[in-house]
């Protein structure tokens, strides 16, 4: 593929992809980028500033201040500085970090929290985040490690949503190793975040030890095929789901306190979609998730009912009634 004379590569690569996942906004909207100061971040942010005005799009850039670094105030506020030599809006908000899950998933939830609110404030038709294709390889392998099955191995994708705020995520098809080289060859000076070099982080220890081993031991192109893998089980996915939502008005029905499915019709489908369906039931219902174990246990009641039971789940008890398959709030 061509660039302009003069276009460095790497600059290139990511503001094609910016391009593409702006291409589907309406004129006039604004975007607003998630902005770190990383090298990913800040390349995200300096092709959304150059691409979005040629779509006709108004861009800010918002920086969380998670208070989690001695310095992370002076931080944020050189990100902020940064995007607005790029000609963005800059916002900068300080998050507090909650105590629920771990270190990680909470500061990710304070973000996404911040993301939303300024998205509402900025009246933004969605927001761009700066995951990767190494970032995507990295949650894979995670996933892998939990042992949740497919939904684990699916990774981030590439649109989302976060309480109806479209999340776009256009670098995930792009090395992290093209963000620094944007960066490098725009003179943007990237903040390198401490947290991304310390090994108490699981995440840290997948990119810096697992990633390298496998590339060396099964050779290059691991962090390629990690994402391939995660684009085709969320083809397979976005399948089911497809499936679930035509079976699913046939053979559900709703009862006292909870919701109740056919057993001949669980029965007769296939194992992976019956305990699609049963998940699905639950999430729907309850807003509760059910691992593998609790699946299949619930599963049994249909293919192999002695006399059992009810079976109390998160969120609710399953029982069996009949033919009929009940799932009751408790």
């Amino acid at each position: 593929m061509t660039h302009r004379p003069g276009l460095d590569p790497a600059v290139a690569e990511v503001r094609r992809a910016v391009r593409a996942a702006l291409a589907g906004l309406a004129e006039g909207a604004t975007v607003l980028v998630a902005l770190s100061g990383g090298a990913d971040s800040l390349a995200l942010a300096a092709a959304t500033a150059f691409e979005a005005p040629k779509l006709g799009l108004r861009a800010a850039s918002l920086t969380v201040d998670h208070g989690l670094q001695a310095a992370s105030a002076a931080v944020a506020e050189a990100a902020a500085r940064a995007a607005t030599a790029l000609g963005l809006e800059a916002l900068v908000v300080r998050a507090e970090v909650g105590a629920d899950g771990g270190p990680e998933a909470a500061a990710r939830d304070a973000r996404y929290r911040a993301i939303r609110d300024a998205a509402i404030r900025v009246d933004a038709a969605a927001a761009l985040l700066g995951h990767t294709l190494d970032d995507q390889a990295e949650t894979v392998l995670l996933g892998l490690a939990r042992g949740s099955g497919a939904a684990s191995l699916q990774g981030m994708a590439p649109a989302s949503e976060l309480d109806g705020l479209p999340l776009l995520r256009p670098l995930l098809g792009i090395r992290r190793v093209t963000t620094h080289a944007a960066c490098s060859a725009q003179g943007l000076q990237p903040w390198h975040d401490p947290h991304n070099n310390d090994p108490a982080y699981a995440r840290v220890r997948v990119r810096r030890s697992v990633l390298p081993v496998l590339e060396e031991e099964l050779g290059p192109g691991i962090a390629e095929a990690l994402a391939r893998t995660a684009e085709q089980l969320r083809e397979d996915a976005a399948a089911f789901d497809d499936m679930i939502d035509e079976t699913i008005e046939d053979i559900v029905e709703h009862a006292e306190a909870g919701i109740s499915v056919s057993v001949p019709a669980l029965a007769a489908n296939p194992a992976a979609l019956r305990n699609r369906i049963i998940r699905h039931v639950v999430a729907a219902e309850f807003g509760q998730s059910l691992t593998r174990t609790q699946t299949l246990e619930v599963a049994r009641l249909v293919t192999d009912w002695a006399g059992q039971g009810p079976i109390d789940l998160p969120g609710c008890t399953a029982r069996r009634a009949g033919a009929r398959l009940e799932f009751t709030a408790r």
